[in-house]
């Protein structure tokens, strides 16, 4: 996964049953460990990616994506999937093809004004039109409150420049600060579509997505390394006594500081995740199980790294579908 789009029904039928993503990579040291092959970076059939011509067919080869699981009831599947689109196609523009930060963030720029423009009822640019048509339904029918979607905007636009500019995290805060926009929007916004939105859920719901963030930050290190993007708090790597450079492949010392890194970081993450897990028993139904689901996902990846001593940056880990009776079953005892 290039950059951080969390959607429950997404790890649900990704994370936990394993559906291949479209850019998921092959660690750069060459270890593959479990990771997915490369796979092309452009929809089959459209133009050279770059500027518009990517720009505007980035839906399309996302349509067959399973985003709305069985558990999801059906009449919420429109409205997660489009929001999963929106997102999506805001992650092609900051992430597909060659175009430079310039020109992303121009692009992200226009993205923005055409949900401002769909959200009140004016016409979009024809090539997003399957994008904010059934998104602008999913607003009025839902009554999802417009700022969250802009958040999700503003974080594609904070990437690319941090990408661009060599950006490094000060702390942990910071870190946080950015799943603030990146991860808990999506998570608010499923509340509301389960008509739960009390500040205790809402506060839960953002531990929760900002440990989901979190956690794929750790189980990516090797990958988003290797394309500059560095997500490693700089307090955290002072405290242990190395530098981003030691994460890179090739780099072999300080092992026992690097696996010191990874642990506490992925505690953070746990401990996260545990504050919100109580979030479970405020959500019923099908829609309650998917996040159990999601919750033990989540802590099932941390288990994971940790089985491999931390080194996710020279492994990334995966939960597939065989994990799944023992995700069921922890589901059940929370």
């Amino acid at each position: 996964m290039r950059r951080r789009i969390l959607m429950t029904d997404r790890l649900v039928t990704e994370i936990l049953v394993q559906t291949p993503h479209p850019t998921d990579t092959a660690h750069p040291s060459g270890n593959t460990g479990t990771a997915a092959p490369d796979t092309a970076k452009a929809p089959r059939g459209a133009a050279p990616p770059g500027a518009s011509a990517a720009f505007g067919a980035s839906v399309e080869h996302y349509e067959n994506f399973p985003v709305a699981s069985w558990l999801c009831p059906a009449p919420l599947r429109p409205a997660v999937a489009a929001l999963y689109r929106f997102a999506r196609t805001a992650d092609d523009i900051a992430d597909e093809g060659e175009a430079d930060a310039t020109t992303r963030l121009a692009e992200l720029a226009a993205y923005r004004a055409a949900l401002d423009e769909a959200l009140a009822g004016r016409p979009v640019p024809p090539r997003w039109q399957a994008v904010f048509a059934p998104l602008a339904a999913a607003v009025q029918r839902h009554a999802w409150p417009s700022d969250l979607l802009r958040d999700l905007i503003s974080a594609f636009e904070q990437d690319v420049r941090h990408t661009a500019s060599g950006h490094r995290y000060a702390d942990t805060a910071e870190l946080l600060a950015y799943c603030r926009l990146s991860a808990n929007p999506v998570g608010r916004l499923l509340l509301h579509l389960w008509g739960v939105t009390d500040a205790a859920a809402l506060e839960r719901s953002d531990r929760i997505c900002s440990a989901l963030q979190l956690i794929n930050f750790w189980q990516d290190l090797g990958v988003d390394l290797s394309r500059q993007r560095v997500y490693l708090p700089a307090d955290t790597l002072r405290r242990h006594g190395v530098a981003v450079e030691d994460f890179l492949p090739g780099a072999s010392a300080r092992e026992r500081e690097r696996q010191a890194v990874v642990a506490e970081l992925c505690a953070q993450a746990r401990g996260l995740m545990q504050m919100g897990a109580p979030l479970v028993h405020q959500v019923g139904g099908r829609a309650g199980w998917e996040l159990r689901l999601v919750v033990q996902g989540g802590l099932r990846v941390l288990d994971r790294i940790a089985a491999i001593q931390h080194r996710s940056w020279a492994q990334r880990v995966t939960v597939d579908k065989s994990e799944l009776p023992r995700l069921l079953w922890r589901a059940l005892w929370m």
